[in-house]
């Protein structure tokens, strides 16, 4: 199996991978310079640098250097003394380059509205791929959003085609909040990287009480960034979309002790009731 053509399959299905490649050597050494080997995240290898000890202290690293989506260079000295244990018995040095595979985030954005265009703009501008899903043709198209390489024009279509995986992000702005509530619904069940959801916290507590009205567990909604962004004051739709862009960096990133708005809850004591609210079905509120 090629090297390469394994590597755009894995990043085709939203896998990710590991990539060691020697990149510097000096003396005699089991393998040679270029040589590549790609550990899938189940720890299964495609290629080889040469095998011995190398290989395997390069696969153990290989863990840390996805978990910190972080490349890593490692040095080896293969004198006699010590490797005769592992039969590399070579005297040369070799230096690997170990960095991590990974594929595009994809961020589907659920509703079409002021705050979504902006925000598709800048997630795209960081590189995300861009879906945008919207029951309203004319809120859901190329002309509005051209760096899109997804448009869906029905929810229940959406679901049905967009396969979450760890490399997908879900971001709902839908005209209301029952359209919020359904939308939800179903991200929770899926393995994505991130949900957020927009609204205030009062509206955001209404539309959790009203699942676990329908049965779904407090627990499920512990993942979800809602309101969603960070606390940077944002007001306009623009300042909004800079405010969740740079809470989707901060989750692709693994960043911490940044200011997230998401309100956190006790699952004991559930709030009070509140109404959901509804936005008549053609009007953009600024705010979405």
């Amino acid at each position: 199996m090629d090297v390469l053509e394994e590597v755009l399959r894995l990043r085709r299905e939203g896998k990710r991978a590991v990539m060691a490649t020697i990149v510097h050597t000096n003396g005699s050494i089991p393998s040679f310079e270029s040589s590549r080997m790609l550990v899938r995240e189940d720890g299964s290898i495609v290629g080889t640098i040469g095998g011995g000890c190398v290989e395997a202290e390069v696969w153990a690293a290989a863990k840390d250097v996805l978990k910190a989506e972080a490349p890593r260079k490692m040095t080896f000295n293969l004198n006699n003394e010590a490797s005769f244990d592992n039969g590399l018995i070579c005297g040369g040095t070799l230096e690997v380059f170990v960095e991590p595979v990974l594929p595009q985030p994809t961020l589907y954005i659920f509703g079409g509205g002021h705050v979504s265009m902006a925000l598709a703009n800048a997630a795209h501008t960081v590189g995300f791929s861009i879906g945008v899903i919207d029951d309203r043709e004319q809120f859901a198209n190329s002309q509005r959003f051209p760096m899109a390489a997804e448009i869906y024009t029905s929810f229940e279509d959406s679901y049905a085609k967009i396969k979450p995986n760890p490399s997908t992000y879900l971001l709902i702005v839908t005209r209301g909040h029952r359209d919020d509530m359904r939308v939800l619904a179903w991200a929770v069940k899926t393995s994505a990287r991130y949900i957020g959801m927009i609204g205030s916290k009062r509206k955001v507590l209404s539309v959790y009480q009203a699942l676990e009205r329908e049965g779904f567990a407090p627990e499920l909604f512990d993942r979800v960034n809602a309101p969603v962004g960070l606390n940077i004051g944002a007001l306009t739709p623009e300042e909004i979309a800079v405010s969740i862009t740079a809470e989707l960096i901060a989750v692709r990133r693994g960043a911490t002790d940044v200011a997230h708005k998401a309100v956190q809850r006790k699952h004991a004591a559930a709030p009070a009731e509140a109404p959901l609210e509804t936005k008549a079905p053609e009007t953009e509120s600024v705010s979405r």
